[in-house]
């Protein structure tokens, strides 16, 4: 027998973020996931080494891996739209739901099982609280390159998600955007250690 699962998740690097913004460069959601899951494993590190807090750290980033999978059959829908009202939102995370079962279901029972905690998150969980955190980040982050690129099209998106950002008074996320963010913002020769 075959699985498609693997196969499905592959076909994430055709998925394009950022749909209804004009791009200096364009993301996919398998970049985002990859930034996400770095990001995420950054958060919980410093939420355990420097905050003194105990997020499970390998539930983390596997959260993060894994929380735009169910967009490989839902597409990315854009979050002035996904956010408009409480309706929109709420039918499509019921689809997102039903597409991360439907993926689920594209594996043996016993991976299946294994898998189904990343892949349905419970949204109520600390570590699925660092990924959204990191999630924002990835935002912020592509904000500050389109904007290092000329790109005033993300100038509005950055305030606002730099507003979001200190408004979850999460000391982690506070720590990450103080002493990483400002990097983001250089350039390759003014970074050290070149």
């Amino acid at each position: 027998m075959s699985y498609d699962f693997y196969a499905f998740l592959d076909r994430m690097k055709y998925i394009r973020r950022w749909s209804l913004m004009r791009s200096s460069r364009e993301e996919n959601v398998m970049e985002h996931s990859q930034q996400v899951a770095v990001f995420a494993h950054a958060l919980a590190l410093i939420d355990t080494h420097i905050c003194g807090n105990a997020p499970d750290i390998a539930k983390t980033v596997l959260c993060a891996m894994y929380h735009e999978c169910a967009e490989v059959m839902t597409g990315d829908l854009p979050t002035p739209i996904k956010y408009y009202n409480a309706d929109i939102l709420g039918a499509y995370k019921q689809l997102e739901g039903r597409a991360a079962e439907k993926l689920l279901g594209m594996l043996p029972q016993e991976l299946a099982a294994a898998l189904a905690p990343c892949v349905c998150v419970d949204a109520e969980s600390y570590e699925y609280k660092l990924v959204k955190a990191a999630d924002k980040l990835s935002a912020y982050v592509k904000c500050l390159e389109e904007l290092k690129s000329g790109n005033l099209e993300f100038k509005k998106a950055k305030e606002s998600i730099g507003k979001e950002l200190k408004s979850r008074k999460m000391p982690c996320v506070e720590y990450f955007m103080e002493n990483f963010l400002p990097a983001f913002s250089r350039t390759l020769d003014e970074m050290e250690g070149l």
